[in-house]
């Protein structure tokens, strides 16, 4: 715990929830109003509009549950699976875990692909798992686009690849909590049938709604699907969505933080934000290689640009260079989850962000990392990121609003 009295910024860079824009804040700066009044639908309407264009669906219905991106797991679940049916699903870090404990917990039979914590999903496994499947017994295939443990970015689309090779007909659900609004998502296009985020992560808003986007194949078959459900009932909120209004209770505050990020994404211009994500990040992977570090992604072709999982070095505890960072310079990192505790940090880089709060990262990282006993020449990975950040300015043509 902090000893002394603190002063300036305090520096957040976890994976989630991220910074809080000032505007998006000062929208949420409101009086208590009237949830079933005249003017609130309006309010939601919007929301569930600009939401489609985040989730680049045309088709699909956004729903918002009060509550967190696992609450939309659940929802996406039980709204759409029976008892008994058999998933396709891989463990490859601590939530593509979580969601399949949950999947067990619920009564589904888990049909479990385990690999590497830094691995992507295994799309060849699945590919032939599906080939094999000649009776449709695999009812959905789970895939964690953006493994937020690791730091590992997986191919969404070659898993629809995978479905359509095997003229499969498995919903294809999606954990795109910490990838949706900060990496490329494509509803429509990848054929994602249910696709879960949360409002706190690129959307930019404090913790408290959990949102889901349903295609109409997952519509259909939620009219049938017989897993007990109650609160997160997909025929609820459609009955009451279509005029902006909900069934229970909304948090009205994050709802108008909403309205302002998603004006400021579209502002930016959704290529552009998923740009910067990219730019970013590359900044911070690099600063990571010049200290000599390794990252947890096993490959160049699966780095997450949200959030970048450290190898510390041999004999150094992450748990030290967190607690160095945050009770000495104010500055939040990442923890190593479940089996990489003590074994990473993690930099967080999605949402609100720009240059020179990724290096301060890297800065207050680099001092942490000293402090805490590992050979890290001091400046080297600003300096690395740096260099970068100027080339990428240099050539960078921003892109045309939406």
């Amino acid at each position: 715990m902090r000893t002394t009295f603190t002063t300036g910024t305090n520096h957040l860079f976890i994976p989630g929830p991220t910074n809080v824009p000032e505007d998006v804040r000062m929208a949420m700066n409101v009086a208590m109003q009237d949830q079933r009044g005249p003017s609130f639908g309006a309010l939601t309407l919007g929301i569930l509009a600009d939401l489609k264009r985040v989730f680049r669906t045309e088709t699909g219905q956004v729903m918002l549950f009060p509550g967190s991106g696992t609450g939309a797991w659940e929802a996406a679940i039980t709204n759409t699976l029976n008892p008994g049916d058999k998933v396709l699903m891989a463990r490859h870090g601590q939530f593509s875990t979580l969601w399949a404990e949950m999947a067990v917990r619920l009564g589904l039979e888990v049909e479990v692909i385990d690999v590497a914590w830094g691995a992507g999903v295994p799309v060849s496994e699945f590919a032939r798992h599906l080939a094999a499947d000649r009776k449709g017994q695999i009812k959905a295939v789970f895939v964690t686009q953006n493994e937020t443990a690791t730091g590992v970015t997986s191919d969404v689309a070659a898993v629809r690849k995978a479905l359509d090779d095997a003229f499969h007909e498995a919903l294809l659900f999606v954990d795109g909590v910490s990838s949706v609004a900060s990496v490329d998502f494509r509803m429509d296009a990848w054929g994602v049938d249910l696709a879960v985020t949360g409002s706190q992560k690129g959307l930019m808003c404090p913790a408290g709604l959990g949102v889901l986007a349903v295609s109409q194949k997952a519509l259909k078959v939620s009219e049938t699907a017989t897993m007990r459900r109650a609160y997160f009932e997909f025929r609820d909120f459609k009955m009451t969505c279509e005029t902006g209004y909900f069934p229970y209770t909304p948090p009205t505050q994050i709802l108008h933080g909403m309205r302002r990020a998603l004006d400021r994404i579209h502002a930016e211009g959704l290529d552009n934000v998923i740009a910067r994500h990219a730019r970013l990040a590359e900044g911070v992977r690099r600063g990571v290689a010049a200290w000599g570090l390794q990252i947890c992604a096993e490959h160049p072709s699966l780095v997450s640009n949200t959030v970048t999982a450290i190898r510390v070095p041999e004999g150094i505890d992450a748990r030290e260079v967190i607690r160095i960072g945050y009770e000495r310079y104010n500055t939040s990192f990442g923890s190593g989850l479940a089996r990489l505790a003590g074994k990473v940090f993690r930099i967080g880089h999605l949402g609100d962000l720009n240059e020179g709060m990724c290096l301060t990262a890297l800065a207050v990282a680099e001092m942490a990392l000293v402090e805490a006993g590992a050979d890290v020449k001091l400046g080297s990975g600003v300096a690395a990121a740096q260099a970068w950040y100027v080339k990428a300015a240099a050539e960078a043509v921003p892109l045309a609003a939406e």
